[in-house]
C-alpha cells in the first residue's frame, strides 16, 4: 500500500480468538457513584509494555482522597503496577491466573494446585454476587512479588471442584473483611467492557477510516468527549438514555430546519447544495 494506516500491526483479538490487523488501546477508566468515564487512552505500539504504560498513567493520577481501588483483569496483576497505584492511595482488586504462586502454611503451590486440596465444601462459604451464588474460600498471605494479600478462590455452586469453572481474585486491602464486597468491587470492572461496546456500537470506535496515527488519537479523544456529552444529557448519567435523547434532538432539528426552509419558499436545489 502506498498510504498505509499508521501504527497498525497484528494484535491478538480475544473476541475473534486470532491475530487481527489494526490498533490496540490501553485505557484507564475512572468510576465513581455509578458513573464510569474514560480518563486516559493510549495507542499501544509494542515499543513499551502495557504494564509500563499503565504504570506511567498511574503516576499522573491525583492522589485518592478516599479508599479507592484499581480494578483490573489478570494481565495487570503484578507487584510493580500495584505498587504504583498504592503510592496514589489505590488498593488493587483484580482477577488472578490459576498458575500464580501461593504459600499456604509455608508450602509453595499454584492456585490451581491449592484449590484441588480444598476438596471439602465445608471449607467454603456461599457468597451471592449479582444474583449468582458462589462457593468462596478466603486465603490471606503471601504471593510471589506480593508480601500479603487476600485471595478468593471461587466456584459457581453448580460447578464446585471443576477446574474450568475455577475463578480467583485478589485484593490488597487485607482489612476488607467482606468477601462479598471484594467480589462486588471487581464486578464494577465490567463497566469498562460496556463503555467500549457502546463506543463501538454508537460512536464508530471500531469503524473509523483514518490513516494518520495522530488523527486516530484525536478521534479517540472526540469519542470520549461524545460519550461524556451523552452521559451529561441523561439525568442519571446513563449513556444509552443520553444518546437516545441527543439523537432525537438532532432529528427534530433537522426536520424543523427543512420544514422552515420550505415554508420560507426555499428552492430544493438550494437545500441539496447545503448537504452536497
Amino acid at each position: 500500500m502506498s498510504h498505509p494506516i499508521e501504527a497498525a500491526s497484528f494484535h491478538f483479538s480475544h473476541l475473534k480468538k486470532k491475530q487481527d490487523y489494526g490498533h490496540q488501546t490501553v485505557s484507564v477508566m475512572l468510576s465513581c457513584n455509578g458513573i464510569t468515564l474514560n480518563y486516559a487512552i493510549v495507542m499501544y505500539d509494542k515499543s513499551v509494555s502495557k504494564i509500563d504504560i499503565v504504570k506511567q498513567l498511574a503516576q499522573n493520577l491525583p492522589s485518592a482522597p478516599n479508599p479507592s481501588y484499581l480494578l483490573c483483569d489478570s494481565w495487570y496483576v503484578c507487584g510493580k503496577l500495584m505498587d504504583a497505584f498504592a503510592t496514589k492511595g489505590f488498593y488493587t482488586v483484580g482477577a488472578l491466573k490459576s498458575n500464580r504462586i501461593l504459600y499456604p502454611c509455608g508450602m509453595k503451590m499454584n492456585v490451581c494446585e491449592f484449590a484441588k486440596t480444598l476438596s471439602r465444601i465445608a471449607l467454603f462459604h456461599i457468597v451471592t454476587v449479582k444474583g449468582r451464588k458462589y462457593y468462596v474460600y478466603r486465603y490471606e498471605g503471601k504471593l510471589n512479588d506480593i508480601e500479603k494479600a487476600v485471595v478468593l478462590i471461587c466456584y459457581p455452586v453448580s460447578a464446585f471442584g471443576q477446574e474450568k469453572a475455577l475463578r480467583t481474585f485478589i485484593c490488597t486491602n487485607t482489612d476488607l473483611a467482606s468477601d462479598k464486597e471484594i467480589l462486588n468491587l471487581y464486578a464494577i470492572r465490567w463497566e469498562i467492557e460496556v463503555y467500549f461496546r457502546d463506543c463501538k456500537n454508537k460512536l464508530a470506535f471500531d469503524k473509523y477510516q483514518i490513516r494518520s496515527a495522530n488523527g486516530i488519537k484525536r478521534f479517540w479523544l472526540i469519542s470520549s468527549l461524545a460519550y461524556l456529552l451523552a452521559c451529561l444529557e441523561s439525568s442519571s448519567y446513563d449513556f444509552a438514555e443520553g444518546y437516545a435523547s441527543l439523537s432525537q434532538t438532532i432529528l427534530v432539528e433537522r426536520v424543523s430546519f427543512i420544514f422552515d426552509f420550505a415554508q420560507s419558499g426555499g428552492e430544493k436545489s438550494a437545500l441539496l447544495a447545503m448537504v452536497a
